[in-house]
């Protein structure tokens, strides 16, 4: 029979072995199994729930003549459980050895994992945690994996229907499936394992431990990269010790087209920026970076300042705000082409104003994620990756110290404040001009700090004529008259300083840390500017 089995590619499960934390589709799982003629092996609280669905069930104490022990710290580890797993049924040196020890095949075996990871996510203590370390699980679950040519490994719960179905139609499992079962249990293990390593790392104060692995889960297989000839899918990255944040990837996608690689990014940055708002805030995004941010008493008004600084760009763009999006809001933004709109929530207004724009995203992420939260940010380089702590440094007006002769004003401080977080957010290099919480101009992404502070003051004199259909007294001289200046870093030279107050900013928030500064001190004076030091940049390459 072995020998007919393996020669029409089709393994029928004569016996399996079920062991499951998550019961989700159990009993299902062993009827259909029973039902074509399977023995169902299983242990503790699995081997309860089948028989309270009575469904017959051998204990595998029991069949292996050997008790649990160790507080079922040891239940399965024996070779009458692991010779059944491991045993090659063409070769007859092992088929030999078998029967000589009264080992019987086991042809399929359901094992999942002690949640180790929900464990940790619930702030349980050190104890309960390592408790939550499975052993015999991912033991069984490697060795039906390495003997897949005769063996299938279920690992999850949404496996469970498709090969229900297969072994209801072809008499038992195929090899391309017990192959793809094999590769996705292995992908398991390998994720459990590194969230074990992570809580480790992360209970001992490691931040990059010598041997680094990355886990995480597919959201979503998309259309393709950056550009047509990429291809890409989206992964919700599993980190033990990490706190739950809400993000893209916890996000509800409630309508709108599946979302690319590209959306996908600038809607991350648009998250992230709005985030660091405390009022109500609205930020719109074009190709990672923000092109308008305003914050307000109200989010309609956010909208319009924050639209009002680069209407152009903002065509086409991703919209986060951090608060319920109202209708009122959402009428507003709807009259503009946008991609992505992100939102905590949404009330019944909103959606039924964006449900009229068929293409339109609307993500839900149910809260915002904390600025100042840890976590670890990656970037890929031929052959490797970096690996670098979140930027969480947040500028807070009794953080910076006045370097000029003339102190900043209190309306010209929140402004400052307000730049600054926006700048944290902008490709380096990054001049942000703002004014009365909202930016007016934003340079972006430039080799030279003058070329963007000159960027981002024709960009603030744009905003006005398209604002007022004409150029507004001065503008053209000094087309970011009365806000202030954030830079991402210091300036190297005066000359980046001297821009901005040509531009007609009254004040400049910088890092400060050149070793020119004191020549920049001198030409801010020079030009009755207002300057503070935050010791703080923002760097985002």
């Amino acid at each position: 029979m072995m020998t007919e089995a393996l020669a029409a590619d089709v393994v029928p499960i004569r016996r399996a072995l079920i062991s499951v934390s998550d019961k989700t589709g159990l009993v299902a799982l062993a009827q259909a199994l029973v039902a074509q003629g399977a023995e169902i092996l299983s242990t503790g609280g699995s081997a309860r729930a089948l028989r309270e669905a009575g469904v017959v069930v051998r204990e595998v104490a029991e069949y292996s003549g050997f008790p649990e022990i160790l507080g079922g710290r040891v239940k399965t580890l024996v070779p009458q459980i692991h010779g059944g797993i491991l045993g090659r049924r063409d070769d007859a040196a092992h088929v030999a050895e078998m029967r000589e020890h009264g080992i019987a095949p086991i042809d399929l075996v359901a094992v999942n994992l002690y949640p180790f990871e929900r464990t940790v996510a619930a702030s349980a203590p050190p104890a309960e945690c390592i408790e939550n370390i499975d052993i015999g699980g991912p033991t069984l679950i490697r060795a039906a994996a390495k003997n897949h040519d005769f063996v299938a490994v279920l690992t999850d719960p949404a496996q469970y229907e498709e090969v229900i179905a297969e072994i209801a139609a072809r008499g038992g499992t195929t090899q391309t499936t017990r192959a793809r079962l094999a590769g996705e249990a292995y992908a398991r293990t390998a994720a459990y394992d590194a969230a074990i390593a992570g809580w480790f790392a992360v209970r001992e104060g490691i931040a990059f431990p010598a041997r680094l692995t990355i886990a995480g889960t597919r959201r979503q297989s998309l259309r393709y990269g950056e550009n047509p000839h990429q291809v890409a899918a989206f992964y919700a990255a599993e980190m033990a010790g990490a706190p739950s944040q809400p993000g893209i990837a916890t996000a509800v996608q409630v309508q709108g087209k599946a979302l690319s690689y590209n959306n996908l990014n600038d809607t991350d940055a648009a998250l992230a920026c709005v985030a660091e708002f405390e009022g109500p805030a609205v930020v719109i995004v074009k190709h990672a970076n923000p092109c308008g941010v305003a914050e307000a008493a109200d989010l309609e008004t956010a909208w319009q300042a924050a639209l009002r600084c680069d209407p152009v760009s903002a065509f086409g763009g991703i919209v986060a705000v951090n608060r319920t999006l109202d209708g009122a809001t959402a009428e507003r933004i709807a009259a503009l082409f946008t991609e992505v709109i992100v939102a905590p929530a949404a009330d019944e207004a909103a959606r039924a104003v964006l449900a009229r724009k068929r293409n339109l995203r609307l993500l839900l992420t149910g809260g915002l994620p904390d600025p100042t939260a840890p976590g670890l940010v990656l970037r890929s380089l031929g052959g490797g990756f970096l690996a670098q702590s979140r930027d969480t440094g947040r500028v807070r007006r009794d953080s910076v110290r006045v370097v000029t002769q003339r102190a900043p004003t209190a309306a010209e401080l929140a402004d400052m404040i307000f730049a600054f977080r926006v700048c944290k957010h902008v490709k380096s290099n990054a001049i942000v001009y703002a004014r009365g919480g909202a930016t007016i101009g934003i340079g972006a992404g430039q080799m030279s700090r003058v070329d963007a502070a000159r960027i981002a003051a024709w960009k603030a004199g744009e905003a006005t004529r398209a604002a007022t259909g004409e150029a507004a007294a001065g503008a053209e001289a000094h087309p970011a008259a009365g806000s202030v200046a954030a830079s991402d870093a210091f300036f190297p030279f005066a000359d980046g300083l001297e821009a901005t107050a040509e531009a007609g900013a009254t004040a400049v928030i910088q890092p400060g840390g050149s070793v020119r500064d004191a020549e920049v001190i001198a030409a801010a004076d020079a030009a009755g500017l207002a300057m503070v030091f935050t010791d703080m940049r923002h760097f985002r390459h």
